[in-house]
């Protein structure tokens, strides 16, 4: 099966800044993440799929260096052209800053460059969620950016926990012109039979909204084996609030490296969906992708 890897990452550690590989550890859902501060580039990468035939990625920001967002677009222009990969890119920008506007543009004009990712603030817990606040997707300053992501052809990519997720069908629905892509399913770290029914609400209210997308990823567990047992229930549930047609999986690497290997997630995504029909798995591994991020196939660009 041919496979459009719909989010990952590289990095040269040796050339650029990114803060949280270069300072002070961060806290981390894997835990610890030294194995990650390595350079890892497209040979690697290529290695890593090698079972696979990979018709293209969509690279995602890698919290590069914030006060020099355009920086990373020009890393990875360079990069594409010496090694053809990635395909696509989902760029860095902070929509509540004085720059939104110009950053914005430059990424609108930039041909491989799809949407961006700005992670909104985070409560730690279900809990302690607070309407509109300061970096929150329902602070207007965070907003007044998001506005500007149409104009300039642009898509957003959301990293947050499934109990913001509420907070997403509201953005949504405040812009339905907009494509919002959920990464890593929501995050759904808390397995437990409660945690899993509150996550499997704040999918069904996000759901409901005809332009959130989601990517299937980013399901590992901490000092836990990446298992289809563990994370099937995750990914049928997932394609059957969504539907097919708004799921892609991804291998979020080499950042999942830390809990396992290419071949091992990937082979466990087919396990869990192999009993869909082929056109469906075909949606779910290439053409989903191909279509949300615009990539160009083989067969010509995606519509």
């Amino acid at each position: 099966m041919r496979v459009i890897d719909a989010h990952q990452h590289f990095w040269d550690l040796d050339a650029n800044y990114l803060p949280w590989l270069a300072d002070k550890p961060v806290k981390f859902r894997y835990g610890n993440y030294d194995a990650l501060k390595r350079n890892y580039l497209p040979g690697d990468y290529r290695r890593d799929a090698a079972a696979f035939e990979l018709a293209g990625s969509v690279f995602i920001e890698t919290e590069w260096n914030p006060a020099d967002p355009l920086g990373e677009v020009a890393w990875v222009e360079a990069l594409r052209k010496k090694e053809g990969l990635p395909s696509v890119m989902v760029a860095q920008a902070w929509l509540d800053r004085d720059d939104a506007a110009s950053v914005l543009e430059a990424h609108g004009q930039t041909g491989f460059v799809r949407g961006i990712r700005h992670k909104p603030k985070a409560a730690a817990r279900p809990e302690d969620v607070e309407e509109g606040a300061p970096g929150s997707m329902g602070d207007q300053a965070f907003r007044r950016g998001f506005a500007m992501l149409k104009p300039n052809g642009l898509s957003f990519d959301l990293q947050t926990p499934w109990w913001h997720l509420a907070e997403a069908a509201d953005l949504a629905a405040a812009f339905p012109d907009t494509q919002i892509i959920i990464n890593h399913t929501g995050l759904p770290s808390d397995r437990s039979a409660e945690g899993l029914d509150a996550w499997r609400g704040a999918l069904k209210r996000a759901a409901e909204c005809p332009n959130i997308a989601i990517k299937i990823s980013g399901l590992g567990q901490k000092d836990l084996p990446w298992t289809v047992e563990a994370n099937g229930p995750v990914v049928r549930d997932t394609i059957e609030i969504f539907g097919v047609a708004r799921c892609m999986f991804a291998s979020n690497f080499p950042v999942d490296s830390l809990v396992a290997d290419f071949g091992t997630i990937f082979n466990g995504f087919m396990a869990c969906v192999s009993d869909l029909p082929e056109r469906d798995q075909q949606a779910l591994f290439h053409d989903n992708a191909a279509r949300i991020y615009r990539i160009q196939t083989k067969e010509g660009v995606a519509p």
